[in-house]
């Protein structure tokens, strides 16, 4: 029994992995490059690592500044390297808000 287009709609869709980072950079067209950062501890000397991990995101209204703190999703294939989207934005930077005179 084949499933109708309503069924399709109403049914929940697959875990999607989310990552919380820094805009590091937004000087592409909808595209911002998210620093992600990963803590564990190292299995022989049980001290705790950081690794960091450089990830391309959509950005479809060019919303997010450097420096932001946002979280981002993981989607289709969007290009070469692109393969997450942005979500919200979690915290804007003091630098992105225009300073008063």
């Amino acid at each position: 029994m084949n499933p109708t287009k309503s069924e399709y709609q109403t049914a929940p869709r697959g875990h999607r992995k989310e990552r919380s980072g820094e805009v590091i950079s937004n000087k592409m067209a909808k595209t911002i490059v998210v620093l992600v950062e990963r803590r564990f501890q190292h299995p022989k000397f049980k001290k705790i690592v950081r690794r960091y991990r450089k990830l391309y995101a959509h950005d479809e209204k060019s919303e997010a500044k450097v420096g932001d703190r946002v979280r981002i999703q993981e989607t289709r294939p969007l290009s070469k390297l692109k393969c997450w989207r942005l979500v919200e934005i979690l915290d804007r930077s003091v630098e992105a808000s225009p300073a008063a005179e």
